[in-house]
C-alpha cells in the first residue's frame, strides 16, 4: 500500500488511531501560528506511547536550524518536514534521508527549484492567504506529477478525491491532515478509517520509493 502520513497530530488518541488503521507516519507541527501547533513537550509525551515502527515527523516553518535539531533530538523524531521558504543550502544542514521539503507549485520555475533540493522527498502542498499549508485546498496535481524526486502529495486530500490523487499523480506517499478532521487539530476516527480503506484498495502499478523511515541508531 502507498505510504500515508496523518499530519497535525495534537493528541495520543488520534496518533494511535492513525497507527491502527495502517498509517506509516504521523506528523507534529511545531509552527506556532498553525491551528494544529503542538508544544514539543506535549509531542514528546505522545511519542513515548506510540508504536516503535510508526514514523514520527516534525513539521517546521522557517525555523532556526539549531531549534529544529534540538526538537528533533528531544522528541526522538525520525524525520523533519521543512514547510516554509527554506533554501537548498538550509536543507543541507540535515541528513537528506531524514528530510522532506514542502513546496507549492505554480509555474515551471517552481519545478526547477524543486530539483535543487537534496532531500528524501518533495512534498507538494497548496498555499493560500499567506498560510504555508493546512489550507484544505487541493495542490497542483498536474505539476506535482512532473516532480522528478520521490513525491509526497498533500493539500486537500479527502475521501472523495484520494483515489483520483493516487491514480492521476502516482505519488510515493500521501500526507493527509484536514481531510480527516472534525475540527483543526482533532481527527475523526471514522474519516481516518474510511480513507485508509480506500487507499488500501487503490490500484497503482507503480513501484514507489519508501519515504517514511525510522532514523538509525534509535
Amino acid at each position: 500500500m502507498i505510504q500515508v502520513k496523518i499530519c497535525g497530530i495534537t493528541n495520543l488518541e488520534d496518533a494511535l488511531c492513525a497507527a491502527s488503521n495502517g498509517a506509516a507516519a504521523v506528523g507534529f507541527i511545531f509552527y506556532r501560528p498553525s491551528p494544529r501547533y503542538i508544544a514539543p513537550q506535549s509531542a514528546s509525551e505522545i511519542i513515548d506511547r506510540l508504536p516503535p515502527d510508526l514514523v514520527k515527523v516534525g513539521v517546521f516553518v522557517n525555523e532556526r536550524t539549531t531549534t529544529v535539531q534540538e526538537i528533533f533530538n528531544d522528541c526522538r523524531l525520525d524525520m523533519v518536514q521543512l514547510h516554509g521558504d527554506e533554501s537548498p543550502e538550509y536543507c543541507r544542514a540535515f541528513p537528506a534521508r531524514q528530510t522532506i521539503k514542502a513546496l507549492a507549485l505554480e509555474n515551471d520555475g517552481d519545478l526547477k527549484k524543486a530539483a535543487a533540493f537534496d532531500v528524501s522527498a518533495i512534498l507538494v502542498d497548496s498555499r493560500h492567504a499567506g498560510l504555508y499549508g493546512g489550507t484544505g485546498k487541493t495542490a497542483n496535481w498536474e505539476m506535482a506529477s512532473q516532480i522528478l524526486q520521490p513525491l509526497v502529495l498533500s493539500g486537500g486530500i479527502k475521501e472523495k478525491n484520494v483515489l483520483d490523487a493516487v491514480q492521476k499523480v502516482h505519488p510515493a506517499a500521501l500526507d493527509i491532515g484536514s481531510g480527516v478532521e472534525s475540527s483543526p487539530g482533532k481527527k475523526d476516527p471514522a474519516k481516518i478509517r474510511r480513507i485508509m480503506q480506500i487507499i488500501k484498495t487503490a490500484q497503482d502499478a507503480d513501484t514507489h520509493a519508501v519515504i517514511f523511515t525510522r532514523r538509525e541508531n534509535q
